[in-house]
């Protein structure tokens, strides 16, 4: 078994304006039903959870035509399930998006009141302009 790194800050960086995440975000508190409607349900389920250093391409590639991709990667995000693809995402991108969700949802799905108003949240999830 290989024990799991900690994601590096330029990770945890690119996490936090990973529009999978931010998706994901939207969708947290979506239609509990979404595992009736995922398209992992015609397929084998693993494929989506494929033996250290095999291949992952196919189950991510199925996830991105899925109409329930945020949910389900907010779920995984929720329980801090970080095996599996899950949402389009492998279990790496899940460490490091995993820290961003933290700062920005409380254990009970809950929005985190940092203090900052909805305006400067979107400056924040801005890519940095080149001056």
């Amino acid at each position: 078994m290989t024990r799991a790194r900690m994601p590096r800050p330029h990770e945890v960086a690119i996490a936090r304006r990973d529009p999978r995440l931010l998706e994901a975000l939207g969708e947290r508190r979506s239609d509990e039903a979404w595992r009736t409607r995922g398209a992992c349900r015609t397929v084998d389920p693993e494929t989506f959870f494929p033996a250290p250093n095999e291949p992952t391409e196919g189950a991510v590639a199925l996830c991105g035509s899925c109409e329930v991709r945020g949910a389900c990667l907010a779920w995984a995000l929720q329980v801090g399930d970080c095996h599996g693809v899950w949402g389009g995402t492998t279990p790496r991108e899940r460490r490091a998006m995993l820290i961003a969700w933290r700062e920005r949802v409380q254990p009970n799905g809950d929005p985190v009141d940092d203090g900052t108003d909805e305006a400067d949240r979107k400056l924040l999830t801005l890519e940095p302009t080149a001056r």
